[in-house]
C-alpha cells in the first residue's frame, strides 16, 4: 500500500501561517507597555509590547508615523491598532501598527521616576559626594556576571593596556529576583578588600533586564561604598538609578574599563607636557625678571646719581638672588615630581622584575599563570618567560 505524504517547504509553512494570522488578526486593538524601543536609519520604529505575562514584537513603519500624536518611549502604556503578520525572512510573528493611543505611563517607568526623585531629593546624586578616580589603580574590583560579554570585554581592555594589574571579580546574577541582593552583598564584600576602584556593570537589555540596577538597596549600597564606583550598565542610551548614584557613569562596560585603565602612553604624554610647561615657566620667569631689572636700571633719579646707582645695584643683587632661589626651588620641586611619576611607572613594569632574575610560568595550552604547584601535574607542558625570551618545559617533578 502506497502512502502519499505531503511535504511542505519552510517557505510554504511560513506563508500559510502568515495568511492565517492576517485573516484572523486583522484590525485589532492591543494594549501593552513599550519596551526596547529603537528607530532605524530609515525612520521605522521597532519595540516590544508587553504585559506582566507576555510580550509581542511590534513595528511602526515610517509612512504611519505622521498619524501618531503620541511621542513613543520606553515605559509608555499604549493601545495599538493594526494587524498580526509574519516576517517571513526570520519566521517571526509581530504586530504591524497603524495607529497608537496613549493609556498611561507603565508601572516600571513610574517606579523608576519615583525612586529617582526620592534619591535625588536626598542628595545621593550630588556631585559633591562623588569620589575621584585613582590615577594608577593597583587592584580593580569587578562586579558582574561571570558568563556575560561584559566581563570578557573588561578583562580584554585591562590586559591590553596594563597586563600586571590585579583584578578581583565577584560573580553575581545581573537580572532576576535574586540579583539585587547578590549585588549588594558583592559591594559590601569588595569594600573590605584592598581595592582601589570598582566596576559594576552588565551588557544591554530591556528595562526589565536592567531592573536590578534600579533597586533602592543597590543604589544605597553604591552610595555607601568607600571605594570609587564606575557604573557600566547596558548600552549608551540605557540609564539606571545606579548610574546616577555611582561616582562615574560609563556608557558601556568596555568604556568603564577604558576609564579605569589609561594607556601607558597617556602617562608618558603627561610627563612630557609637565616638562615642557616647566621649561616654559622658567623661561618666562627669567624674561620677566630681566625686564624688571632693566626698568630698575632706567628709573634712577639723577639728584644724587652715584648714590642712587649704588642703591639700585644693591636692589638688583637682591632680586637676582631671589630669582636664582625661586628658579632653583621650582626646578627641584618639579623635577622631583616628574621623577616620582616616572618611578611609579617603572614600578608597574613587569619587565623590571624579570630583569632581576625572576620569571613567569604559564600553564599550557590555556596560558594560565602558575601561582601554586597544585595547579600543575607531572607531564604538563609549561611556558617560562624570562627577561629575554621564553622557554617551553615539561614538568618532571613537583615539590610542595
Amino acid at each position: 500500500m502506497n502512502i502519499v505524504r505531503r511535504v511542505y517547504s519552510v517557505s510554504e509553512i511560513t506563508r500559510n501561517i502568515k495568511d492565517t494570522l492576517e485573516v484572523n488578526f486583522s484590525g485589532i486593538w492591543v494594549q501593552g507597555e513599550i519596551s526596547n524601543l529603537t528607530e532605524s536609519s530609515a525612520g521605522h520604529i521597532y519595540f516590544t509590547l508587553k504585559d506582566k505575562d507576555s510580550q509581542l514584537k511590534t513595528v511602526l513603519f515610517k509612512n504611519k508615523t505622521y498619524l501618531q500624536k503620541v511621542p513613543l518611549r520606553s515605559g509608555l502604556n499604549i493601545i495599538c491598532f493594526g494587524y498580526i503578520s509574519v516576517y517571513e525572512k526570520r519566521g517571526e510573528y509581530q504586530l504591524y501598527v497603524e495607529f497608537v493611543e496613549e493609556v498611561g505611563t507603565g508601572a516600571l517607568w513610574l517606579e523608576f521616576e519615583r525612586l529617582k526623585q526620592k534619591l535625588e531629593d536626598e542628595g545621593l546624586f550630588s556631585e559633591k559626594r562623588k569620589k575621584p578616580l585613582p590615577m594608577l589603580p593597583r587592584c580593580i574590583g569587578v562586579i558582574t556576571s561571570p558568563t556575560g560579554a561584559a566581563i570578557r570585554d573588561i578583562l580584554s581592555i585591562i590586559k591590553r593596556r596594563f597586563r600586571n594589574l590585579e583584578v578581583l571579580i565577584y560573580p553575581v546574577l545581573v537580572q532576576g529576583k535574586e540579583a539585587p541582593s547578590q549585588i549588594v552583598e558583592a559591594l559590601q564584600y569588595m569594600n573590605k578588600q584592598p581595592i582601589d576602584i570598582l566596576i559594576v556593570g552588565r551588557g544591554g537589555g530591556s528595562i526589565e533586564d536592567l531592573w536590578a540596577f534600579n533597586e533602592e538597596i543597590v543604589a544605597r549600597a553604591i552610595s555607601c561604598s568607600r571605594i570609587p564606583v564606575i557604573s557600566g550598565i547596558g548600552h549608551e542610551t540605557d540609564f539606571t538609578i545606579s548610574d546616577f548614584v555611582a561616582d562615574v557613569r560609563a556608557p558601556t562596560p568596555t568604556a568603564a574599563a577604558e576609564l579605569v585603565v589609561k594607556l601607558k602612553e597617556t602617562f608618558q604624554e603627561r610627563l612630557d607636557t609637565l616638562s615642557i610647561r616647566l621649561i616654559s615657566k622658567m623661561k618666562n620667569m627669567v624674561s620677566e625678571n630681566s625686564a624688571r631689572l632693566k626698568r630698575l636700571q632706567e628709573s634712577v633719579v639723577f639728584i644724587h646719581p652715584y648714590r642712587k646707582l649704588a642703591e639700585a645695584r644693591q636692589q638688583v643683587d637682591e632680586e637676582v638672588k631671589k630669582l636664582k632661589f625661586l628658579i632653583h626651588h621650582f626646578y627641584t620641586v618639579s623635577l622631583n615630581r616628574i621623577q616620582r611619576l616616572k618611578g611609579k611607572l617603572d614600578s608597574l613594569n613587569p619587565m623590571k622584575v624579570l630583569s632581576r632574575g625572576y620569571s613567569i610560568t604559564y600553564k599550557l595550552p590555556d596560558g594560565e599563570i602558575v601561582r601554586d604547584v597544585s595547579s600543575v601535574a607531572s607531564g604538563d607542558d609549561v611556558k617560562v618567560k624570562v627577561y629575554r625570551g621564553e622557554m617551553i618545559n615539561k614538568v618532571i617533578k613537583i615539590s610542595p
